[in-house]
C-alpha cells in the first residue's frame, strides 16, 4: 500500500513522532493507523529503555492552578539538556503531568517513595479481610499481593492511568515523550495543594 503525505501527517499530528518515524511506522503496518500508532509507541519504549541511565541534570519547574484557585500543584521534570527543556513539547508535557497530578492525587513519584511500613499496614488490613471472607490461606497471599497492585495504581503517580489517555499509564507516558524527543526524561518531585488542606 503506498503511503501518502496526509497519512504521514495525521500520523505525526497524533502521536508527535517524527515524519521519518511515521512514515516508517505506517509502511511497516502497511498503512494500518492503529497499527503505526502500536508501533510508534513500542518503538518510543525501547528508545526510552536505552536513554534511562543518562545524567538528567536540567529541566524545569511549573506550577499549575486549577479554575477556581482552590487546587494547585509544583512539579519538578528533570532532562538532559536545556535546548529540550525550552521545547514546546517538553513545556506541553510537563503541564500535562501538573494537571494529572491536580485531578489524580497520586501520594508519590514511584513505589520506592512510599514508607514500607505504610504498605506492610495495608498487606496486614488486606490478609485480615481475605481471612474473614473465609478465603483459602493458600490463596490469601495472591489476593494480598492484587490488591497491593491495585493500591500502587491508585496512589503511585507513574503508576496511575494516564488522564488524559486511560489506556496507558503516566509510566507510559513518560516513555513515549522519551523516546519522542530523544533525551531521558524523569520525573522529580511535586506538591499538590488543596486550600484548607
Amino acid at each position: 500500500m503506498e503511503i501518502s503525505a496526509k497519512m504521514v501527517k495525521d500520523l505525526r499530528e497524533k502521536t508527535g513522532a517524527g515524519m521519518m518515524d511515521c512514515k516508517k511506522a505506517l509502511a511497516e503496518a502497511e498503512g494500518d493507523f492503529d497499527n503505526a500508532v502500536k508501533v510508534l509507541r513500542e518503538r518510543g519504549a525501547a528508545k526510552a529503555a536505552k536513554k534511562e541511565g543518562r545524567a538528567t541534570a536540567e529541566g524545569v519547574i511549573t506550577s499549575y492552578i486549577h479554575p477556581g484557585d482552590k487546587l494547585g500543584v509544583l512539579l519538578e521534570v528533570n532532562c538532559e539538556t536545556d535546548f529540550v527543556a525550552r521545547t514546546d513539547q517538553f513545556k506541553q508535557f510537563v503541564h500535562d503531568l501538573a494537571m494529572h497530578i491536580a485531578a489524580s492525587a497520586p501520594v508519590c513519584v514511584d513505589r520506592e517513595d512510599i514508607d514500607q511500613e505504610l504498605i506492610n499496614k495495608e498487606r496486614d488490613i488486606y490478609r485480615q479481610q481475605a481471612l474473614n471472607e473465609g478465603k483459602p490461606e493458600k490463596i490469601v497471599d495472591k489476593i494480598v499481593d492484587g490488591k497491593i497492585d491495585k493500591y500502587y495504581s491508585e496512589v503511585v503517580l507513574l503508576e496511575q492511568p494516564f488522564v488524559k489517555d486511560n489506556d496507558k499509564t503516566v509510566a507510559e507516558f513518560v516513555k513515549e515523550t522519551v523516546g519522542s524527543l530523544g533525551e531521558n526524561i524523569r520525573v522529580s518531585r511535586f506538591a499538590r495543594f488543596r486550600l484548607g488542606e
